[in-house]
């Protein structure tokens, strides 16, 4: 039976790349997901990117509803702007995509999930603490913890490395 990892996947660069890691680290098949939550989506290019890359299986969902009513009204209730200047839509995103991401790892039977997160802030936190709140036993690989890329020049040269 082949391992199965779910991603969560803007088809950028830096998920791109953790995409082809995830494969030649863990020879896993690697389902990628994007969640659209009113952000500017290019699907197709989403899409292209992930079967350029050998992905089957990519998902994509429109959860604005959701957000929005479930998370952002709350959140607007409740008064929750960061230190008085910004709302905090990022980062109360982090919970459902992690949600819908562990709604997909157990349909398919996926061991794993990932993220691109890079550690320096507080959006892994918020990934790892909706994956394990969900399901308390899946594997979560945080590749910025893990591999020995540190910058953008160090992806782009893996990019080009890894066709």
């Amino acid at each position: 039976m082949t391992k199965k990892i779910v991603l969560a996947y803007s088809g950028g660069l830096d998920t791109s790349v953790i995409l082809k890691w995830l494969q030649n680290t863990y020879d896993a098949e690697i389902i990628t997901y994007t969640s659209n939550l009113g952000q500017e989506i290019n699907t197709k290019k989403i899409i292209t990117n992930a079967k350029n890359l050998g992905v089957k299986k990519t998902i994509i969902e429109d959860l604005q509803d959701i957000f929005v009513k479930d998370y952002v009204y709350p959140m607007l209730r409740g008064h929750a702007i960061y230190e008085g200047v910004y709302l905090l839509g990022t980062s109360i995103a982090r919970p459902l995509i992690a949600k819908r991401q562990i709604a997909i790892a157990k349909k398919f039977k996926a061991y794993a999930v990932s993220h691109g997160s890079t550690g320096k802030g507080n959006d892994q936190v918020r990934f790892e603490l909706g994956y394990h709140y969900f399901s308390p036993k899946i594997k979560v690989i945080a590749p910025w913890r893990l591999w020995k890329l540190k910058s953008r020049s160090d992806l782009i040269k893996y990019a080009k490395k890894h066709k």
